[in-house]
C-alpha cells in the first residue's frame, strides 16, 4: 500500500514539476508559413535569433510553406498551447483568408495574438511612361475606359489584389485584375508596360521609383512615407480612410498560458524598441510594430470586417 501511495504521489508530482520549470525548458519552434528569403522569413529569423540570445534556449525557424501560407498557420493553430510552437503570421492569414477560403483548415480564434512585429507600406505605382500623374488622373482615365485598365498582383487574395479591389470599390471603377504567381513577374510586367498599375510593398517597388522606371501615385496608408515624403496618401487624394498596409504578427496556439505570452511579449517589445532593430527594419522598408495582444486582436478584428466587406462586394473568389 505504501509503495502504491508513493507511486501515486510521484505521478501527481511529475506534471506539477513540469509546470514549475521556467520557460523555455527546451528548444522552441518558430513556424514561418512561407519559403526562406521573404519578409516573413526574415522577421522570423531576426526574432528567433534574439529570443535564443535572451531566453536561454534555441528558437529554431521552420519554413512550412504552401496554400498561401495556410499550411504553416494551420500547423501553429493545431500545435499544443505550451509555448513551444510560435508562428510568424501575415495579415492575410488571419484577417483575409478566413473569409476568402471556404475550406480554411483553421479558425483565427485558434490563434493567440502576442505582438505586432512589423508593418510595411504599400505604394500605388504605374509605369514611368504612363500619362497618369495622380490618383485623379487614374480615376478619370479608368472611367473613360471601364474594364480595360489593369492592376497586377502576386496572386488572388493577396494584399495587392485586395488593395486594387478596394480602390475600384471606393472610386466606383471597373478595373481588370491580373494575377501572377509571385511578386517578381508582376513587377516585371509592370516595368514592361503589360499592366497599368500595381500596389507594391515599399521594399519591392521603391528601387524602381528611385531609378525612374516606375511613378509613385500614392501611399496606401494613413500617413506619408519618410522614404517618399512628396508622394501623397491615397486618402489625401479623395478617398478618405483608404488604407491597405501589410503587417506581420507573432502568434501562438490559443490557450497558451498568459505568463508565457507575457514573457514572449516582453522580449519582443525590447527587440522592437531598440535603435539597431529600427535601423535594420528601415533598411528593409519596414516599421517596427507596436502594442501587445489586445491591440493586435483589435487590429485583426477590424481588418477582418473591412476586408470581408470588400471580398463580398467585389465577389472575390480563389477556390
Amino acid at each position: 500500500m505504501k509503495r502504491l501511495l508513493s507511486l501515486l504521489l510521484l505521478a501527481l508530482a511529475t506534471p506539477l514539476a513540469a509546470l514549475a520549470q521556467p520557460y523555455p525548458a527546451r528548444p522552441v519552434q518558430v513556424i514561418v508559413p512561407f519559403p526562406a528569403g521573404g519578409p516573413t522569413d526574415v522577421l522570423g529569423r531576426v526574432l528567433a535569433q534574439e529570443l535564443t540570445a535572451k531566453m536561454g534556449q534555441s528558437f529554431v525557424v521552420a519554413n512550412k510553406a504552401g496554400a498561401a501560407g495556410n499550411i504553416g498557420v494551420d500547423a501553429v493553430a493545431k500545435a499544443a498551447p505550451d509555448g513551444y510552437t510560435l508562428g510568424i503570421v501575415p495579415a492575410g492569414n488571419v484577417s483575409v483568408n478566413p473569409t476568402l477560403f471556404a475550406k480554411l483548415p483553421y479558425k483565427a480564434s485558434e490563434l493567440q495574438p502576442v505582438a505586432m512585429l512589423a508593418t510595411v507600406e504599400n505604394l500605388l505605382v504605374v509605369n514611368a511612361s504612363s500619362p497618369v500623374k495622380s490618383l485623379k488622373d487614374l480615376i478619370e482615365l479608368a472611367k473613360t475606359k471601364p474594364g480595360t485598365l489593369s492592376f497586377a498582383s502576386p496572386g488572388p487574395g493577396s494584399q495587392a489584389h485586395l488593395a486594387g479591389e478596394l480602390m475600384a470599390l471606393s472610386s466606383d471603377l471597373r478595373l481588370l485584375h491580373v494575377a501572377y504567381k509571385g511578386v517578381a513577374p508582376a513587377v516585371n510586367d509592370l516595368l514592361g508596360g503589360q499592366v497599368t498599375m500595381m500596389f507594391g510593398q515599399m521594399p519591392t517597388v521603391l528601387q524602381h521609383v528611385k531609378a525612374g522606371k516606375l511613378r509613385a501615385i500614392g501611399i496606401a496608408s494613413t500617413r506619408r512615407s519618410p522614404a517618399l515624403p512628396d508622394v501623397p496618401t491615397i486618402a489625401e487624394q479623395g478617398l478618405p480612410g483608404f488604407e491597405a498596409v501589410s503587417w506581420y504578427a507573432l502568434m501562438t496556439p490559443a490557450g497558451t498560458p498568459k505568463p508565457i505570452v507575457d514573457s514572449l511579449l516582453a522580449q519582443t517589445r525590447a527587440l522592437l524598441d531598440r535603435a539597431d532593430t529600427q535601423e535594420k527594419f528601415a533598411a528593409m522598408g519596414m516599421d517596427p510594430g507596436t502594442g501587445g495582444p489586445q491591440q493586435l486582436a483589435a487590429t485583426i478584428a477590424s481588418e477582418t470586417v473591412r476586408w470581408a466587406d470588400v471580398i463580398r462586394k467585389q465577389n472575390i473568389q480563389v477556390e
